[in-house]
């Protein structure tokens, strides 16, 4: 399929089969989310990848319920930085020049820039700043699912303070932003599944400015 058809092909399946996605697919998946653009390429979040059924079963109940939670083969949980730190940002510049192997003026300064500017914020700023950009790479996530023809469904309605809680989450820096099961459809239990596809128009929803 192309890109339009995948996109038109995938949606977000709201019951699923318990059928396990194979590891092949599931690390294409993640490798396209670790491939995803970030602001500054700092990528300020971290994916949990769930296989543990009892785990599942302890965040159904605060996930409204859900049953692809359970039902699903993995959980992602996507989980972003709680705040910037100077040891965070200077961890990726320092990356940045063991690959390229060399350190560059711009590029140094463009880190000083960083260092006065992010720790200096406050935590739930920079929480919400490293959410979006966890928010890319689930994206990115979910239009590879779709072409490798593996369901997914994205999840945000459930108690972060409570998976954070679960997945041990806060001592590690980090809070839960997004969930993203991965599985494949039920489809004779699926409401949505043969729903047609609701979207705007492109008279709608694009605006071109000439």
């Amino acid at each position: 399929m192309n890109l339009i058809d995948t996109l038109k092909w995938r949606y977000a399946a709201k019951a699923m089969n318990g059928e396990i996605v194979s590891e092949e697919k599931v690390a294409l998946i993640l490798e396209a989310a670790r491939l995803a653009p970030t602001s500054s390429g700092l990528q300020p979040f971290e994916i949990f990848v769930i296989k543990n059924q009892a785990i599942k079963e302890q965040i159904r109940p605060i996930s409204w319920n859900q049953s692809m939670i359970t039902d699903c083969s993995h959980l992602l949980v996507f989980a972003a930085w709680d705040t910037y730190t100077e040891d965070r940002i200077n961890y990726m510049f320092d990356l940045t020049n063991e690959i390229r192997g060399f350190k560059n003026e711009g590029w140094e300064n463009y880190r000083q820039m960083l260092l006065g500017m992010y720790p200096q914020q406050d935590a739930e700023t920079n929480f919400n700043h490293a959410a979006k950009q966890a928010y890319i790479a689930f994206s990115a996530a979910m239009f590879a699912a779709a072409e490798q023809k593996v369901d997914c469904t994205p999840v945000e309605g459930f108690d972060a303070e409570k998976l954070d809680e679960i997945l041990g989450l806060r001592a590690k820096g980090l809070r839960s932003a997004v969930m993203l099961p991965l599985g494949y459809r039920d489809a004779p239990n699926d409401w949505l599944v043969n729903l047609p596809k609701v979207r705007k128009s492109i008279k709608e929803l694009i605006t071109v400015i000439e």
